[in-house]
């Protein structure tokens, strides 16, 4: 709701094409800025109290952000730099969300934890513009920032109910000093740098499919590319209930490849399908086999550090995930102008294959991923 919602408003405060484009970096400026940073301070001090911190930043912002619109005094540099400061609390509090997780589930309920929550930011991700769309359509950007800043109240109550179990305080040091630390840790443990390389190989290449989606359904109007955007969210939710049951079957490193195969195929078949239901059915297939692939991941990146470090790794990860989405949109979409959509996502498919290479030397180890039944129940 709030990217949709401060899109729109930068189209109503000004008709620079640069104005509006500047909305989205805005929001993703700061995971470059201080993602690390961020995980050394999670790692440093009470995640309890750092993430009743970062949501209570977004609701003041967000909450502040939609009076400001309602009252009319918002300018387009206003409006950016609010967007600035609600990217800026997401990435402070990514890497300290993502490492609670173990202290929060039971380690049989991890990965299936871990895929349900990677699923519902796909879903959300889908139905959020929808949504959002509907909110400023009816009551205008400003009730959608409103709304925006109620959605953390549920997370807030959760962290003030939660009693979190002693942990050992660590030594003092800088920010600056906790983040070599990390980095120093990383060069030194090979699973976490294997799960580093193997996302990164992935992020590259599979970012096409949605940066050039509305490319690829522009015949097919707002409607189309939002339906297509819930088919895939839709498919994410079905592969994160499907995960447990194939991780009996298959291990990680297969499970892994077999998805990247068919997300190369869907990548593929998207520039080549014009039929708008087989197109839905290609996004749903694709949904599905993105989450199993980050699910994978996202797992591995947090199992495979001790506590005292798994924020800082975290953060690791999410900027080479976003730093590889970021990078990889602005390749295809260049090469897209020059070669064309169906081309470009023929490239990227390619890409994916060809990334496969990297499990020869960066295997996943899946004995903390043993992905339990606990998602699908019988």
């Amino acid at each position: 709701m709030q990217n949709v919602g401060a899109g729109w408003l930068m189209t109503q405060l000004s008709t620079s094409p640069l104005m509006v484009s500047l909305v989205q970096a805005a929001a993703a400026i700061p995971v470059f800025l201080v993602v690390l940073p961020a995980g050394a301070l999670a790692d440093m001090v009470d995640r309890r109290r750092l993430l009743l911190f970062t949501q209570s930043w977004m609701v003041i912002a967000s909450a502040a952000l939609g009076v400001l619109t309602l009252l009319h005094l918002i300018g387009p540099w206003t409006l950016l730099i609010f967007t600035f400061l609600l990217g800026l609390g997401a990435v402070m509090n990514d890497p300290a969300w993502q490492a609670i997780t173990p202290e929060v589930i039971s380690p049989r309920k991890h990965a299936s934890a871990v895929a349900l929550n990677s699923a519902g930011f796909n879903v959300a991700r889908a139905v959020g513009p929808a949504l959002g769309g509907l909110v400023v359509a009816a009551a205008g950007s400003g009730w959608s920032f409103l709304l925006n800043a109620a959605s953390f109240f549920g997370v807030i109550f959760f962290l003030c109910k939660w009693k979190r179990s002693p942990h050992e305080p660590l030594p003092t040091r800088s920010v600056r000093g906790a983040v070599l630390d990390g980095f120093r840790y990383v060069r030194g443990a090979p699973q976490v740098r294997s799960v580093l390389i193997r996302t990164a190989a992935f992020s590259l290449g599979a970012t096409s499919l949605l940066a050039l989606l509305p490319v690829i359904c522009q015949s097919h109007g707002a409607q189309g590319y939002g339906f297509l955007l819930t088919c895939f969210g839709l498919g994410a939710l079905s592969g994160a209930a499907l995960l447990p049951r194939l991780r009996l079957h298959y291990s990680v490193d297969g499970l892994v490849a077999g998805a990247t195969l068919v997300f190369a195929a869907m990548t593929f078949a998207a520039g080549q399908v014009h039929v708008f239901e087989w197109l839905c059915l290609v996004l749903f297939t694709a949904g599905a086999a993105w989450i199993g692939i980050l699910a994978c991941f996202n797992v591995v990146a947090q199992t495979m550090c001790p506590s005292w470090m798994r924020a800082r790794a975290l953060s690791m990860y999410l900027l080479v995930l976003q730093g590889g989405m970021a990078i990889g949109s602005a390749v295809w979409g260049g090469l897209a102008a020059r070669v064309g959509v169906p081309a470009a996502l023929a490239w990227s498919a390619l890409a994916l294959v060809v990334g496969l290479t990297s499990i020869v030397r960066h295997r996943l180890t899946g004995a903390e991923l043993t992905m339990a039944p606990a998602v699908v129940r019988d």
